[in-house]
């Protein structure tokens, strides 16, 4: 069965029909969705949906855009909830320096909280990263994340950069861009890092892959992306769903 490790079905993208979609997943061979944390709202949505679908796990965090929220009091709203028995990991939690807000000292203090918070409650990590591969590598390295463990969502860097984070011990998270004609460099790493790394993502509703590229994504989507490693890495297509199947059942300990 297929595992999707992130995707964000609280998301108002899927307010006209959640439930019939999510209702048909398990029929189209999506065995385990994570949905996951952007916001301390959408950390609550997630884990009201995680509670709702037995095969729907949640990941509580904020995403490094939506900074500016936390403050102490939420932040130990955010602790407790990532205790809940169905939520697998903290995130997404990382930086994002594409906009100038918040300030890079402000993603950057809750990002080593956030850090820090997974290494007390004992889940693994969900990174975003973009355009801050260097500072998000060096906190990481500073905070020892190597022994919290996780993913870097979305990988959008070199194939250099992601043997840097394998080497700490990260899987790596490829979506739809690696079917896109314009997604080299992600084709590039995946040829580079070995399939034992690789997880399967969607980040839906959004990066939908070819042939849907500008469409609302689900992870109905998924099985596009998996050919495309199939193809890269010369497999079965079969075995790109088991062996990334059982690297995300491993990384998020279901």
């Amino acid at each position: 069965m297929i595992f999707e490790t992130h995707a964000h079905y609280d998301d108002e993208a899927f307010d006209d029909d959640r439930d019939a979609l999510l209702s048909s997943m398990q029929k189209n061979g999506i065995g385990v969705i994570v949905n996951v944390g952007a916001s301390l709202k959408s950390t609550a949505a997630g884990i009201r949906l995680a509670e709702s679908y037995p095969f729907v796990y949640a990941a509580a965090g904020v995403h490094p855009s939506e900074t500016a929220e936390l403050n102490e009091e939420n932040f130990a709203w955010l602790r407790e909830q990532c205790l809940h028995k169905k939520v697998a990991a903290v995130g997404e939690i990382g930086l994002d320096y594409y906009w100038d807000e918040p300030s890079h000292e402000i993603q950057k203090l809750w990002f080593a909280r956030q850090l820090e918070l997974a290494r007390e409650v004992q889940k693994p990590i969900i990174i975003h990263s973009r355009d801050a591969a260097k500072d998000t590598y060096d906190i990481m390295a500073a905070h020892n994340a190597g022994e919290i463990g996780g993913v870097v969502h979305c990988f959008s860097y070199s194939a250099e950069m992601a043997q840097e984070y394998i080497k700490m011990g990260f899987y790596i998270g490829i979506g739809g861009v690696v079917t896109f004609k314009n997604g080299k460099k992600l084709k590039e790493v995946v040829e580079a890092i070995p399939i034992k790394r690789i997880l399967l993502e969607t980040d839906s509703p959004y990066l939908s892959p070819e042939p849907n590229r500008g469409k609302r994504n689900s992870s109905l989507n998924i099985p596009h992306i998996a050919q495309q490693i199939a193809e890269i890495k010369g497999m079965s297509y079969d075995e790109v769903i088991a062996v990334t199947e059982e690297n995300a059942r491993q990384m998020y300990r279901i």
